[in-house]
């Protein structure tokens, strides 16, 4: 699913977690920071960003983050504990977690993720996932997730696809390296080659 349809989707939960009290937490995965992208670090973010939206944070939040100001060199939370705080807040909380491209996240992170996601899911009746990436996972998204997820493949048509690499055109910031024929010869070939895949 391309990052634009995900940020529609993220627009409209956004939209309606506002009339409900509810809260959108996202992460966006990138080729460009992989060692950012650790289990540990999605899911603290995704944490982060849901103790932002409380009126008030809860005790046992407020004490994990004690307890680790005290040991040498304030340590970070470890994944278990981002787990459990997730469990706990998402258990009353209606919650609703945006990951884009997980197939762009690295095997062992992702697995590691996917693990914490179903440890999170069973008391969290609440929260709902939204995950975005390629074909290829859906299969280990099933497996890890214990078929707890429902699953649709988007596949752009050829006028999505035209309607893209003319957009994408349409932002060239050098135009003059461009002439009419390729434009015309890329509107053309691309689409097909797309749908031979």
């Amino acid at each position: 699913m391309s990052c634009d349809v995900s940020s529609l989707v993220v627009d409209a939960l956004c939209k309606r977690a506002v009339g409900e009290n509810a809260a959108v937490a996202c992460f966006y995965f990138s080729f460009a920071a992989p060692e950012e992208q650790s289990s540990t670090a999605i899911l603290g973010s995704v944490l982060k960003q849901v103790v932002r939206g409380l009126d008030e944070i809860p005790e046992k939040i407020i004490e994990t983050f004690r307890d680790r100001r005290k040991v040498v060199g304030s340590q970070r939370l470890v994944l278990p504990e981002i787990v459990e705080l997730l469990r706990s807040i998402l258990s009353t909380r209606r919650t609703f977690i945006c990951i884009d491209g997980l197939d762009k996240c690295q095997p062992r992170n992702r697995v590691k993720l996917l693990n914490s996601l179903n440890k999170i899911l069973p008391n969290s009746q609440g929260a709902r996932i939204f995950l975005t990436g390629s074909s290829d996972i859906r299969g280990e998204v099933d497996k890890r997730l214990a078929k707890r997820a429902v699953t649709l493949s988007i596949t752009p048509t050829e006028v999505d696809i035209i309607s893209f690499l003319q957009a994408k055109l349409e932002e060239d910031t050098i135009p003059d390296e461009m002439d009419e024929n390729l434009k015309k010869e890329i509107i053309n070939n691309i689409p097909q080659n797309v749908s031979e895949m």
